[in-house]
């Protein structure tokens, strides 16, 4: 999957086609179709190899490790591992069936219950988690729109309307707060609050 892996380096997801990757191989592309029958299996196995990458272990946190700093953790190996691609993101979200992904879900999944949050509980802790993280990245990789995309917008009668919204941004990012505190900082909030629901505040 080397192979298609530097394709979605080079030309981003739209880009990963059988054609193409059977070109870089220099093989026939119905030769491909022994491994990927279809472009979405091309795509499911791209996104296992990209998310192989920060996730070739798979291990839970040690005993002394309380599990909510460990999901953070894992929280934030993910967002390194999507972000290491263009389009990792939107790659992972619409693979099928991703192996990797599924067996993140069940580690993650197996160490809360055997922390003793109830199954229903941990399933939507991760879940919950898990989407925050893809979609936070799906919105960093999106990057915002350019000035001229938008010449008409009028920033001052946008703060006048939403003054807090304003506030709100201006005030978190005065100290030299970046993306990646951003990220740890929402995180946070939904895990310390997923911890109070599951009946854990350590």
């Amino acid at each position: 999957m080397a192979e298609a892996v530097a394709l979605l380096d080079a030309d981003g997801l739209d880009g990963v086609t059988l054609r193409k990757l059977a070109a870089r191989l220099g093989v026939q592309q119905p030769t491909l179709y022994w491994y990927l029958p279809n472009k979405a299996a091309l795509i499911t196995a791209v996104a296992d190899a990209v998310l192989e990458q920060q996730f070739a272990e798979l291990t839970p946190p040690p005993p002394e490790e309380c599990w909510q700093e460990w999901l953070a953790g894992l929280a934030q190996r993910l967002r390194q591992a999507l972000l290491a691609h263009p389009d990792g993101a939107r790659l992972v979200s619409i693979s099928q069936l991703s192996l990797r992904m599924a067996a993140i879900s069940e580690l993650a999944i197996s160490t809360l219950v055997a922390r003793d949050v109830p199954l229903r509980q941990a399933r939507l802790i991760v879940l919950t988690v898990e989407h925050f993280t893809v979609g936070h990245v799906l919105e960093e990789q999106t990057g915002r729109p350019a000035a001229t995309s938008a010449p008409d917008f009028d920033l001052e009668a946008f703060t006048r309307t939403h003054p807090t919204v304003v506030a709100g941004i201006t005030e978190y990012f005065q100290d030299d707060r970046t993306a990646d505190d951003l990220f740890r900082d929402c995180l946070d909030v939904i895990i310390r609050g997923a911890a109070t629901t599951a009946g854990h505040t350590r």
